[in-house]
């Protein structure tokens, strides 16, 4: 329920926020709420992930560029993701995600994005997005880059690690066999 209210906010604040360009980092503050918590009452680990969304959606949103996809009938989606956690994050306790393209392949574009208390890196994500057309069919970042005004200045260059992994963790395509065979 929580993450409906906080999309919902997301939806309605960012007119609020300053204008970004999606070459930006961009930033969501956040905070930890009783129904975020686990067990051990810290941030579930699957709350982390669903407000990486958010804040990424926020980035779209400021950037302008939410509406331009919208209107092209393109929409992202998560195809690959890694975090490392390295502190908790507790009940109440005030956050945000930095949240930055960092590059992209011939395939997908990679964000870079932390979960920040201060100045100080408490969770770090790769995640790795396809975009897709509701037309049916998948865009290549060339595309998405050439329908959203371009890209202004260098292009990023993907760090060898973060290109490494998105080849270690790829499975097979959609509609290429992918057997579960356990050894």
């Amino acid at each position: 329920m929580n993450l409906w209210i906080r999309l919902a906010y997301a939806m309605l604040s960012w007119r609020s926020r300053s204008k970004l360009s999606w070459q930006e980092v961009g930033r969501r503050s956040f905070r930890v709420w009783p129904t975020d918590l686990d067990v051990f009452n810290h941030m579930n680990n699957g709350i982390f992930l669903s407000l990486l969304d958010l804040s990424r959606l926020d980035l779209s949103y400021r950037s302008g560029l939410w509406q331009a996809w919208k209107k092209l009938g393109w929409y992202p989606v998560v195809v690959a993701q890694t975090i490392t956690y390295r502190k908790s994050l507790t009940p109440w306790q005030k956050f945000d995600i930095e949240s930055k393209v960092i590059g992209w392949d011939d395939q997908a574009f990679y964000f870079d994005q932390r979960f920040v208390v201060g100045e100080e890196i408490y969770a770090r994500v790769i995640v790795r997005i396809r975009f897709l057309k509701k037309a049916r069919g998948i865009l290549v970042p060339g595309e998405v880059i050439e329908g959203s005004g371009g890209w202004h200045g260098p292009k990023p260059e993907l760090p060898q690690w973060v290109k490494d992994w998105a080849q270690t963790t790829a499975l097979p395509k959609g509609k290429e066999p992918a057997p579960s065979i356990w050894p």
